[in-house]
């Protein structure tokens, strides 16, 4: 591993969500159900966004094999067909919790912090290199980690959603692999200079700050 991956994983290490409150709080079974619940519909706001930030990367590229690389993404959350992919897993995760689907599409209760961190998100992605905005998706290099931690939490202390619920997470551990991967590569590739090396790092600290604003909103709103 040479010194700038290091520095990229210990951005990560240091400032990624799983070392937030709400979620350490999570995985110890603390939640309760409505905490829970207002989790899952806040962050359907930002998982139904995850197709839009990638349309915008996908723009950006200049290849064949880059776009259809990352259209895969794109397809991942919107499913090659109507009730497949990410999106639709996540929505099945909000009816094991009670939610209707409806509720979640409607975008109603979403916290006006939640829409901040995630408009962040794709304006970073709109108006970023595709430098930058690759580097930010370099969370994922925590996510298979953390999908893992959350399943066996999930199993553990909130039997009352229903195990079928799960299957988002459950994905999203050799998707996350995946797509670091991936993305990983082309950024150590693109970034040669100190200069673009800064930049990818400042995307990185940016998205992971904008993943702790939103469990900030989620985490004030509920307590």
């Amino acid at each position: 591993m040479n010194g700038f991956e290091a520095e990229l994983r210990a951005v990560a290490e240091k400032r990624y969500h799983h070392l937030h409150p709400f979620n350490q709080r999570m995985h110890a079974g603390e939640l309760t159900r409505d905490e829970l619940r207002g989790w899952i519909l806040n962050r359907f706001h930002y998982q139904r966004h995850i197709p839009v930030k990638d349309a915008f990367v996908l723009a950006k590229l200049g290849t064949p094999e880059l776009r259809r690389m990352w259209l895969r993404r794109i397809q991942d959350h919107d499913g090659a067909a109507p009730g497949e992919g990410g999106i639709e897993r996540w929505l099945r995760l909000g009816e094991a919790a009670g939610l209707e689907r409806s509720l979640l599409l409607s975008g109603e209760g979403v916290l006006p912090g939640v829409r901040l961190a995630v408009d962040g998100y794709v304006n970073l992605c709109r108006n970023g290199s595709a430098l930058e905005a690759v580097a930010a998706s370099l969370t994922e290099l925590f996510a298979p980690d953390l999908m893992r931690t959350r399943i066996a939490a999930f199993e553990r202390h909130y039997q009352w959603i229903d195990p079928d619920g799960l299957r988002y997470f459950q994905v999203r551990v050799s998707q996350g692999r995946q797509d670091s991967g991936e993305a990983l590569a082309l950024v150590l590739d693109w970034a040669r200079t100190r200069a673009d090396q800064d930049k990818a790092v400042a995307a990185l600290a940016y998205k992971c700050d904008l993943l702790w604003s939103l469990l900030d909103a989620v985490n004030g709103a509920y307590r």
